[in-house]
């Protein structure tokens, strides 16, 4: 698996490899307190410049690729591959977040399907999916998709308040993907 940081285009969204550019649309999409309610580090008002700096770095380790969800040519939440893993051709699709008013519709759809498809053709052979336990809203868009829920690592991921998630993952198979895609496409086109 080589996965190849690229701007990914579909019919509503665009996904382009984050840079310094989009800081200032990343902070004024990401200034919402609710944004950050399941995520492990905060990225909202104040804290925004350190989650910020933080994925420019991961991303200049080779560890992730983050990228800016556009839509109407404005910055609209981030999603990402994380734990990239080319000796085992494995990697995960994370940290995903949309601004109020693009979530419950066609964007995250959309993502999934621009991502999934990039990783399964840059080689992947399994896509994995985690999200805090509580969140039974990202848990159930996953299922809806197609991806098959696995099980809970336990106190997996010390949240920024302090408290500690339990991780539940979901994954894709390449031989999975087919279906998952025809799902997905056929969602958009309703």
């Amino acid at each position: 698996m080589e996965l190849i940081p690229k701007i990914l285009t579909g019919a509503h969204v665009r996904l382009e490899p984050l840079g310094e550019d989009h800081r200032e649309g990343m902070r004024k999409a990401a200034n919402d307190p609710d944004t950050w309610k399941w995520m492990s580090l905060r990225g909202d008002g104040e804290h925004f410049n350190v989650w910020f700096d933080y994925l420019l770095a991961d991303q200049a380790k080779g560890n992730a690729i983050s990228h800016a969800v556009i839509v109407d040519e404005q910055i609209i939440g981030h999603s990402a591959y994380l734990v990239i893993t080319p000796p085992f051709d494995r990697v995960e699709i994370g940290w995903t977040w949309y601004a109020k008013g693009h979530r419950g519709t066609r964007v995250n759809p959309e993502c999934k399907l621009l991502l999934l498809g990039h990783a399964f053709a840059c080689g992947a052979e399994r896509v994995e999916l985690k999200t805090h336990h509580k969140n039974i809203h990202s848990q159930n868009a996953m299922a809806k998709m197609g991806a098959v829920r696995e099980g809970v690592l336990r106190h997996h991921v010390k949240m920024w308040d302090g408290s500690w998630r339990d991780s539940v993952y979901f994954s894709v198979l390449r031989d999975e993907w087919p279906t998952v895609k025809a799902g997905l496409e056929t969602r958009l086109k309703a």
